[in-house]
């Protein structure tokens, strides 16, 4: 047995087992550090490169260990809060798991989430009665899985027109957005490994993860490094080229010259998940790489941001080889994405009221991004950031292991946050440092400011000089 002290804020004795994977080791000292009271309820664990560093390990042992814990219940995460031992009803067991109910954070910051005090109520339900009352009958029986032509036509409109895509209505497919189309190619390419960016949504990896092995691409401040896509041995390539999540770099024009060279030499498929597409503040619109080649580029669009995400309705530009077996999968009727959300939204579309909503919003996103840049200049400089010239979301750099206690800070005054970490592939190499995602489009407008100012009171703690001082 080896002795290991940890100490990372809290003085922390583990014994590891030699014999085994090192996973297992740390998973079951933690769980016998709970049991036996030696962590309380409630106590913050060291981060992961921390505890990585401290016990000689890889940091995704760490990272997996952890997450394993939360599904189990005995550790809990997110919200802002770190990864702290959970507060238990009761013991736990390796089977069971605590349900916690949703406890709503004063400032939601968390990204990726839009205003839902935008919604555009009266042009919405306008819309709706429009669309409803010029419906032929036919709209009304059971839903075609291929979407509703009104609203294919009107996309391809819109999408040649503010996207640059190369589309007709029938290369259209209406979906529920981007799980679901991810969930759709799985049937199609069940063998994998899928090419995925080494940071990104974890729930997308997670879709790609049930059909085979996910291969993790670095990235950097150009985007995908695309000139890697020989070590993933890959045949489909996830990206979000035109505001990469979650740093928001673009992908550069000659990165994505090389993912079009590798799809064309390798019989390959390119994912394009056109993330915050149309939320671009200080830089000339990037188009969608699909236009580069329509045959092996899939593009994936939906309204979750620019609408609102309780809008289900996504939209799929299929290359023409692909577009039957696609519609195969979908079956014989649509099963999710009702018709009216279908014929509103093509309505909206199509009378120009879609266009000045999303520019409505994106001019009051672009203030509110400007504040938080503004009082991050005055109050805390030290603070970098990324990916704020477009998007929802911006990236704030922070000095070297103090993503965790942002996170518990931030937590304990209220506000929800999420780290760089979380979105890191569990099986990279690549490391992009510490840092958090703060969302500046969802808090109301009357509380925007309030949130602004607690979070960059959390971030000023960081500052070197100021703890000197």
């Amino acid at each position: 047995m080896a002795e290991i002290e940890v100490n990372s804020g809290i003085d922390l004795h583990l014994d590891l087992a030699q014999d085994g994977s090192r996973r297992a080791a740390l998973g079951a000292a933690l769980r016998d550090a709970v049991t036996s009271g030696r962590l309380e309820p409630g106590t913050t664990l060291p981060s992961y490169r921390t505890l990585a560093r401290d016990l000689s390990i890889a940091r995704n042992t760490v990272a997996e260990t952890y997450a394993e814990l939360v599904s189990e219940g005995w550790l809990e995460a997110r919200q802002g809060s770190g990864t702290r031992v959970a507060h238990r009803a009761r013991a736990v067991t390796s089977t069971t798991a605590i349900p916690r109910p949703e406890i709503r954070p004063r400032y939601d910051l968390r990204p990726g989430r839009p205003d839902p005090g935008g919604f555009p109520r009266s042009v919405w339900l306008a819309a709706s009665k429009r669309a409803v009352n010029g419906a032929p009958t036919e709209a009304f029986g059971p839903g075609d899985p291929h979407g509703r032509i009104e609203l294919r036509r009107a996309l391809a409109d819109y999408l040649a027109r503010t996207r640059g895509v190369q589309v007709d209505p029938r290369r259209i497919v209406v979906c529920s957005g981007f799980s679901q189309a991810a969930d759709i190619l799985t049937q199609l390419r069940a063998t994998g490994p899928f090419a995925l960016e080494s940071y990104g949504l974890p729930y997308h990896r997670m879709v790609f993860e049930k059909a085979g092995a996910t291969s993790p691409v670095d990235i950097d401040e150009n985007g995908c490094c695309t000139d890697k896509l020989e070590l993933a041995d890959a045949r489909t390539l996830v990206l979000t080229p035109s505001h990469q999540f979650p740093t928001g770099s673009p992908l550069h024009p000659a990165r994505r010259t090389e993912a079009i060279r590798w799809a064309r030499e390798h019989d390959g498929l390119i994912v394009e998940d056109d993330y915050d597409g149309e939320f671009r503040y200080d830089r000339t619109p990037v188009g969608a790489m699909q236009s580069l080649d329509p045959d092996r580029v899939l593009y994936i669009g939906s309204a979750s941001k620019s609408l609102s995400p309780g809008i289900r309705v996504g939209w799929m530009v299929v290359p023409e080889h692909l577009l039957d077996a696609i519609l195969a999968v979908k079956g014989v009727r649509e099963a999710t994405v009702g018709v009216i959300d279908q014929l509103t939204l093509a309505d909206m579309i199509a009378s120009g009221a879609y266009d000045r909503h999303v520019r409505a919003m994106r001019l009051k996103y672009r203030r509110r991004r400007d504040m938080l840049v503004d009082a991050l200049e005055e109050r805390a400089p030290h603070i970098g950031t990324m990916g704020i010239s477009a998007g929802l979301q911006a990236v704030l750099t922070l000095p070297e292991d103090t993503e965790d206690a942002v996170l518990a800070r931030a937590g304990e005054v209220g506000i929800a946050l999420e780290g760089l970490a979380w979105f890191r592939h569990p099986n990279t190499r690549d490391d992009i440092g510490d840092g958090v995602l703060a969302g500046f489009a969802a808090p109301s407008d009357n509380s925007y400011a309030a949130a602004v100012d607690a979070l960059v009171g959390v971030l000023a703690s960081t500052d070197p000089n100021r703890r000197r001082g």
